[in-house]
């Protein structure tokens, strides 16, 4: 066993946990025999990103935990740590399971998900007894006798295969997991929100066991797959996006699934900032836009963060706005009072509730703002139409280049007529980028949409926000130049020089700017601040600019 530093912060967390989880102990112990000792973490920071070498264990909730660290090929590996039954313990699971089944119908058939594991407790805990030492045995009164740490393990795998994700369940608890990845038998890879993909020590090792996890998770998600309908598409139990491919037929690896993880906390604008993904101006930018009703599209390619980007701005619009949110998969968390949210539905031809359906039905109710999850479609015609009508509209869409932005809305099946563009005001590129050997995502470009000019049938653009790639730097090339902040935000607020709009842009980036520095991340407590600015001003702030 490696000898232990007892002065170190990391040291003494990690001595805790050793105590407390017996096979964290284990683990731990058998890898720092070969290897040099993991740090661990109870949260992780970004700054992490810039380690060459990580090794790093942190805790995704009791009794679980991750470690990521980097072998000597340089290949990334997530490795979850969870208890493992010795072949005793195993043997009594079975036994108590067998029990649990002939005495299951003493307890009430529960009517929610929620309400199952309470009862599979109590029906443990009718059959065993925690006793003294570490050898089991049934007692008198018939009931299995377990240590404390036999008992600990089987009530962890009754809970995660019954109710949970069987042995998923420690990559759904990592809340700093972005995608899931599952091609095939074999091991599964996961697209971590610091260290990027990782080879994950979880797999499927035959088609069997493959098949039998995906046609019961997706029975419980009332989506089931099958032969003749072997491709689809589903919301899991957390809110995640799943995709599902079942079969060698159409898929040659095996069956396979794709998993798109949501947090339940979504990420702020200032953890955006601190991603570098925009800079502050950029931000105040976007804060002045949806305060005063502009329409605006974040555009890119899969994967590019466009959902997140959305998200994250969408504390800007004023706190009493009426907003109304349409999506085929819910994954857009509103914070103002009144949010409507409506999500498509798939339940058989005459019973199909589509987006333009819904976008409709938002068009009546006659809300301050409308958010689009995607625009991919028909409904795209209709959020222009609000548009003119005076609804503003945010949306992501899948474009590179407000050029090939405009090609799609104008083409087939969206079809909104090219004279109707400048009814969006303003298009944000974001990408997924290299720097410095770093997956990042940016935002590459802001533009605004100036007029269509119907002379020449084409639409006049202004680029106000630029990304240089070599500096990794936002450029605010608009600045005394923005068509958008003097021509319609600045008569909105009332400004007698247009140019004092500029002012007001400084010093929204220096609140944004307050709350990095102060570290206010939280999503909802950044809502807060900006709510209470609204409201009261910058005496309103819990701080001084």
């Amino acid at each position: 066993m490696v000898e232990r530093k007892k002065n170190s912060k990391f040291q003494l967390q990690l001595d805790t946990a050793l105590s407390h989880y017996p096979h964290l102990r284990t683990y731990v112990d058998e890898f720092s025999r070969n290897n040099p000792q993991p740090k661990y973490l109870t949260e992780l920071g970004f700054e992490l990103k810039r380690e060459k070498s990580p090794n790093v264990i942190y805790p995704v909730g009791e009794p679980l935990f991750i470690h990521v660290l980097k072998d000597e090929k340089g290949i990334l590996h997530y490795i979850v740590i969870e208890p493992t039954m010795d072949e005793e313990t195993s043997r009594l699971n079975d036994k108590i399971l067998d029990r649990m089944i002939e005495i299951a119908h003493e307890l009430p058939v529960p009517e929610r998900l929620e309400d199952v594991a309470p009862i599979l407790v109590q029906l443990l805990n009718k059959i065993v007894v925690i006793g003294e030492g570490k050898t089991s045995k049934v007692s008198f009164s018939n009931k299995i006798v377990l240590s404390q740490v036999q008992y600990d393990f089987i009530k962890y795998y009754l809970l995660r295969n019954r109710v949970g994700f069987s042995k998923l369940e420690p990559i759904f608890n990592d809340p700093y997991l972005e995608d899931i990845h599952c091609v095939g038998v074999g091991e599964l890879k996961v697209v971590h929100k610091i260290f990027e993909m990782l080879r994950t020590n979880v797999e499927f090792s035959t088609d069997l066991e493959l098949n039998k996890y995906i046609l019961e998770t997706s029975e419980r998600v009332e989506r089931p797959v099958s032969d003749a309908r072997p491709v689809v598409d589903a919301v899991m139990p957390d809110g995640s996006r799943v995709n599902f491919i079942y079969g060698r037929e159409i898929s040659r690896e095996g069956s396979s699934f794709t998993i798109r993880k949501f947090a339940d906390v979504p990420v702020s604008i200032i953890q955006v900032l601190n991603f570098q993904t925009m800079t502050s101006e950029v931000a105040a930018y976007i804060w002045l836009a949806l305060e005063h009703g502009m329409n605006a599209f974040v555009c890119g390619e899969t994967a590019s963060g466009k959902t997140t980007t959305l998200n994250a701005a969408s504390v800007f619009i004023k706190p009493d706005a009426k907003v109304y949110t349409v999506e085929n998969t819910a994954e857009v968390t509103m914070p103002q009072d009144t949010w409507q949210h409506l999500v498509t539905r798939e339940a058989g031809k005459d019973t199909d509730v589509d987006m333009f359906t819904l976008l409709i039905a938002a068009l009546r109710s006659r809300p301050n703002y409308i958010i689009v999850g995607e625009i991919r479609g028909v409904e795209g015609n209709v959020a222009f139409q609000a548009m003119q009508t005076g609804h503003p509209v945010l949306s992501t869409f899948h474009a590179g280049s407000v050029h090939s932005m405009i090609q799609r809305l104008t083409g087939h099946p969206i079809d909104v007529p090219i004279a109707f563009i400048d009814n969006l005001n303003i298009v944000l590129i974001q990408q997924a980028v290299s720097v410095n050997g770093r997956f990042v995502r940016r935002i590459t470009s802001v533009t605004e949409i100036e007029r269509y000019y119907d002379a020449e049938q084409k639409v006049i653009t202004r680029r106000v926000f630029t990304w240089d790639p070599i500096s990794d730097e936002h450029r605010f090339s608009g600045y005394y130049n923005s068509f958008l902040l003097e021509k319609k935000i600045a008569p909105k607020m009332g400004l007698a020089d247009p140019k004092e709009v500029y002012d007001e842009l400084a010093r929204r980036a220096k609140i944004l700017e307050k709350m990095r520095e102060l570290k206010i991340t939280n999503y909802f407590k950044v809502y807060d601040v900006i709510r209470s600015f609204y409201l009261n001003g910058i005496e309103g702030l819990p701080f001084e600019i």
